[in-house]
């Protein structure tokens, strides 16, 4: 196989339409209604571009560069997710920033091995960051792009200069995620968007329609015949410890070896995160800021995402020895 073969879109239709709907999908199109519903100001369409790089594999990967001055920040998203995610953090913050599609996610390739795991993937980060944002003052990753995030700060420090971690730790295992599990590993294709949509809905209620049809947009694309499915590898293996990589629990040794100021940021409705892996965490790196995002779930960039956004400006804020 190829690296071209491992392109996600061959068989993706340029415009959703059918009889009765037409989706039109421009991806900076929809950055209006996130303003809109967290009552951003809103002077104009931001300026925003996607670039690719082509990785050591190959590969391709995929990003969202955020204003024309040297980005400050990179923003990496968890498994399943894209981007896009981050949108409303990034309209609030207002700085000149990266946001990635990490490899087999978004608009990124697919990995001819389909492994995911977040030590390699930091490799391919590495290069990202390096080409990219190489300048960034924080590095802020959710889920699995926190704990790639975590390895990227303890094997290429010269690149995280501050560290923010979005409701992950190396204790977070199967059953502390077995309802993102559950939504992830759902079915393959849908009939239609609103049936991949309802979907969506039932599985996060308490996130607004708008938010979740703007998700589904950026997350999923039309088949030709009319079907939908999802962007992300539906082959991926990120769980670790399939002999390719470290199991996650051995990440902890990773956590060990950052040196770069660090925050832990953990939702507060529901979290991957117990007060066990907070404790293990704390007696590694006891200088992080930790914090508890009341009436935030897993995703705070989506539940609580002017929340996040000020605990970000506070990581930023923190000096770097």
């Amino acid at each position: 196989m190829t690296a071209d073969d491992a392109r996600p879109y061959d068989d993706r239709k340029e415009d959703h339409r059918d009889d009765d709907h037409y989706y039109e999908y421009d991806e900076f199109g929809l950055l209006s209604e996130n303003a809109e519903e967290y009552g951003l100001e809103w002077s104009g369409q931001p300026t925003v571009r996607r670039e690719t790089l082509r990785l050591p594999s190959g590969l391709n990967l995929s990003a969202l560069v955020w204003g024309t001055s040297s980005p400050e920040l990179v923003l990496i998203h968890g498994a399943a997710q894209n981007a896009h995610t981050w949108d409303t953090v990034v309209l609030a913050l207002d700085r000149p920033l990266v946001a990635l599609d990490l490899p087999g996610h978004g608009r990124s390739d697919h990995r001819v091995d389909h492994h995911y795991g977040p030590v390699s993937m930091a490799q391919d980060v590495a290069v990202a960051v390096a080409a990219l944002a190489p300048a960034a003052e924080a590095i802020v990753g959710m889920s699995l792009g926190g704990l790639t995030s975590i390895c990227l700060a303890a094997d290429h420090p010269n690149l995280v200069k501050r560290l923010g971690v979005v409701d992950i730790t190396p204790g977070t295992d199967h059953k502390k995620a077995e309802s993102i599990v559950a939504f992830v590993e759902g079915p393959e294709y849908f009939d239609s968007f609103e049936a991949i949509l309802e979907r969506t809905i039932e599985h996060n209620p308490s996130r607004s329609y708008s938010s979740l049809r703007r998700g589904v947009l950026h997350n999923a694309h039309e088949l030709t015949d009319g079907r939908w499915t999802w962007n992300y590898d539906r082959l991926r293996d990120w769980k670790s410890g399939s002999g390719l990589e470290p199991g996650f629990g051995e990440l902890w040794e990773k956590v060990s070896a950052i040196s770069a100021p660090t925050a832990l940021w953990q939702g507060g409705a529901w979290s991957v995160v117990d007060d066990d892996d907070v404790a293990e965490w704390m007696r590694r790196l006891p200088a992080t800021a930790h914090k508890v995002v009341e009436g935030a779930g897993h995703s705070i960039q989506g539940d609580r995402p002017l929340e996040l956004t000020a605990l970000i400006e506070e990581l930023l804020a923190r000096s770097v020895s």
